[in-house]
């Protein structure tokens, strides 16, 4: 059930959302320059819409290099600041909307 509401929630704040400027779509250009033969173009533009719901931009920038980067991704998961364990709270969540809306 609760599944169910976060995915009802984000579906229709994601289609709330005004347009982003091409500058933004940090995520979604790093989705089509990957070599994972799901991200599709709808896929990747789906993906960037739930993160511009649960990203920050300068999360989105960091977050973006993780596509050809993984290891950046574990450095800052075993990271013990504040900050970081803020933004991987933030990415699991951007990433369990993304799966749940976008698979």
């Amino acid at each position: 059930m609760k599944q169910f509401l976060i995915i009802a929630l984000c579906a229709t704040s994601i289609s709330a959302v005004a347009p982003q400027p091409a500058e933004a779509a940090q995520i979604k250009r790093a989705c089509l320059a990957s070599d994972r033969s799901a991200a599709t173009r709808d896929r990747c533009n789906c993906i960037q819409r739930v993160a511009n719901q649960a990203l920050t931009r300068s999360d989105q920038k960091t977050v973006a290099k993780w596509f050809t980067d993984p290891h950046q991704a574990q450095e800052l998961k075993m990271s013990k600041t504040a900050r970081d364990d803020a933004l991987w709270d933030r990415y699991r969540n951007f990433g369990q909307m993304a799966q749940a809306i976008c698979s």
